[in-house]
Parts: C-alpha cells; sequence; structure tokens
C-alpha cells in the first residue's frame, strides 16, 4: 500500500450538509482557558523579539513538572517533529522500525522520510499491541521500536508490567520510543507510565504533545523525555528556532492550570464511557479506550457509515476494512453520533 494512499485512507468524508460536529481529528472540544488566551496576546506583543529560542523557560517548566533533569527534556514544534526528528538520528537506509498495526498513519511516512524501513505488527485480537510478537520482529537491522499508548486508532493502552517485560527481552542496540500523544485520557492505574520506565531503562524515550490534553493544537508544540544517548544525537538536528513564543506562554500558561486541564480530561473521559455504553447498547463492537476517542472494528460499511455521518453534518473517521474512530465530543455531539449510528445499525448497516 502506498504510504500517500494510507494517510488519506483515514481522512474523513466531507458530506453535503455543513460541519457540525467534527470528531474526527482528535481534536478537544474545549477551547483554550482565558488564562491561556491573555499568555498568548501578551507574548504577541512582543513578537518582533526573539525571546528564548532554544524554549529554556518551558524546558525547566517541563523538567520541574515531572521531576526529571532539564538535560533530559527535549522542546519541539509539536510531538510529530519530535519524532521525525527522532528518525533521522535513529535510524535510515539498512534499519527497521518496529511498530503496531494499525496504528498513527504517520509512523511509516516518518520512517519513509527518513530512509527507514516499518515492520508493522498486527494488533491482537483484542486491538491491543501484540508485544511478543513485537519482541519476535526485532532483528539487528531494528533501530527504533514505537509504541503508542494509548493506540491511535483503537485506544487501547499498554500495561506497565507488559512493557517491562518487553523491554527485557530487546537488545541494548534498540531505542523505545513511546508515543503518549493521549496519556493524558488515560484512568487505568495499570497502565504503563512511559516516565517511569525512562527513569528505569536508558533505550526509552517518551514523546508527549500539548495538542490533545491542553488544546493547544493549532500552536504546534511537543517534547521528549529521554537519557542521552538518545537526546545527545538529536540535539544536533534541532533547528536553532524551534518553537514560536507564543506557543511556548501557552504552554507555559496551561502547566500553570493543570487542575482545570485534568477536569477537563475527567469530563472527556467520562463522555467516552457514556458514548461507549450508548453504542454497545446498540450492538456495536466497541474496543475498551483509554483516549479522547473510540474504535468500532468493521470490516464492513465503512464508508456508508462515514458517508451518512458526513451527509447529517458530523465528521467521523474511517479506515475502510478496519473500523471507524469517534473522536469523544461535547454531550451533544456524542448523542448526534449515537443517534445516528442506531439509525445505521437498525438500517443493517453492520
Amino acid at each position: 500500500m502506498d504510504e500517500e494512499d494510507g494517510w488519506n485512507r483515514m481522512q474523513p468524508v466531507i458530506g453535503s450538509a455543513p460541519v457540525v460536529h467534527q470528531l474526527s481529528l482528535n481534536e478537544t472540544c474545549f477551547p483554550p482557558t482565558p488564562g491561556v488566551l491573555r499568555a498568548v496576546q501578551d507574548a504577541a506583543a512582543d513578537a518582533h523579539r526573539t525571546n528564548d529560542a532554544l524554549s529554556t523557560a518551558l524546558t525547566g517548566r517541563i523538567a520541574e513538572r515531572l521531576g526529571v533533569p532539564a538535560g533530559d527534556v527535549l522542546v519541539g514544534p509539536g510531538s510529530a517533529a519530535l519524532l521525525q526528528q527522532l528518525f533521522s538520528a535513529l535510524t535510515g537506509p539498512d534499519s527497521d522500525t518496529v511498530h503496531a498495526w494499525p496504528s498513527w498513519e504517520a509512523y511509516p511516512m516518518l520512517a519513509a522520510n527518513a530512509g527507514s524501513t516499518t515492520v508493522r505488527v498486527p494488533l491482537r485480537e483484542d486491538d491491543c499491541h501484540d508485544l511478543d510478537a513485537m519482541a519476535d520482529a526485532v532483528t539487528g537491522r531494528t533501530r527504533m521500536v514505537l509504541l503508542c499508548h494509548p493506540n491511535n486508532p483503537t485506544g487501547t493502552a499498554l500495561r506497565h508490567t507488559d512493557v517491562e517485560r518487553f523491554l527485557d527481552r530487546l537488545p541494548e542496540h534498540v531505542t523505545v520510543v513511546i508515543d503518549e500523544a493521549y496519556r493524558d485520557f488515560v484512568r487505568d492505574e495499570a497502565a504503563a507510565e512511559g516516565v517511569t520506565l525512562y527513569r528505569d531503562d536508558e533505550r526509552v524515550c517518551v514523546v508527549r504533545t500539548f495538542s490533545k490534553s491542553y488544546g493547544l493544537l493549532g500552536l504546534r508544540v511537543g517534547y521528549l523525555v529521554g537519557h542521552q544517548r538518545t537526546l545527545g544525537r538529536l540535539r544536533g538536528l534541532q533547528p536553532f528556532f524551534r518553537v514560536s513564543s507564543t506557543a511556548q506562554a501557552a504552554a507555559q500558561a496551561a502547566l500553570a492550570e493543570e487542575g482545570e486541564f485534568r477536569r477537563r480530561c475527567e469530563v472527556i473521559a467520562e463522555e467516552r464511557e457514556r458514548l461507549r455504553e450508548k453504542l454497545e447498547e446498540q450492538g456495536w463492537r466497541v474496543t475498551p479506550s483509554e483516549a479522547n476517542f473510540l474504535w468500532l472494528p468493521l470490516t464492513q460499511g465503512v464508508e456508508e457509515f462515514t458517508q451518512s455521518c458526513a451527509d447529517h453534518g458530523v465528521l467521523v473517521c474511517g479506515k475502510p476494512g478496519e473500523g471507524i474512530r469517534v473522536t469523544v465530543g461535547d454531550r451533544e455531539a456524542n448523542d448526534a453520533v449515537a443517534e445516528l449510528a442506531g439509525k445505521f445499525g437498525t438500517g443493517g448497516g453492520r
């Protein structure tokens, strides 16, 4: 399958009706807080200045929050950009990157940009990473293993003890990258904690973002936590100007309002479970999710359901032959999805 085609297959179908609920892109339904908006406005007033081109202040705030050395934190323009830098620094021609599949559609493209080959390991029947099979797939060519936690598009989370056993099976030359874009929505106490794994194993690094739970998607700011064996190779690839001053200010303001953003994640988690229950009552199979979206495994009818939603102004993300990903929105949006899903199922669409 062509990589660009693979990406396109996850795009929403545009219907004839105006978009009322955008539930295809895993965006948060919450707007920026007043404090974040003030910080952006204040920073914009000083936009003609260079102002902390290396994100030193934000790096320090993140390190303080996580209790890690500032030298183990690397701030960048979104987690995707940091992942691309990891691919460029750690992989290349004659190397493999192992990751689960289906997972985030960008991984194969990021690997291709660095000249690395991907080895895609199918998920288990419960839509979770098959860590045993992933360990078996690691060879002397493998330079990096990606763990998407929770996984996009299925929402499944990794158990901490399972990842520890997985790490025990890997050779020293492999770097394990834990992509925690959706970690703030996890409520399972047994779920893996990337920063804890990083503390115990120099091969582990963690990529996180302010795009999802903090709602700063349009500002592009993320960070990586890792040891010098990994970060030392990345720093030479970092552009001098990394993250805009407005994005840095917004991220620092968001960290200062941690309680409010944790509350918002709780609201999303509650709505996630409410929507899941509604769909299951209608007879849909819904994968238990720890992210801000739900996955409906579906081998047939994906295009029809996605189009039906779009025709009613609701955009969801379909992957033909595999399933439908629905971002959890506000109550009104979630009820709209449930209503459309009920009508579609009643009409024999499943």
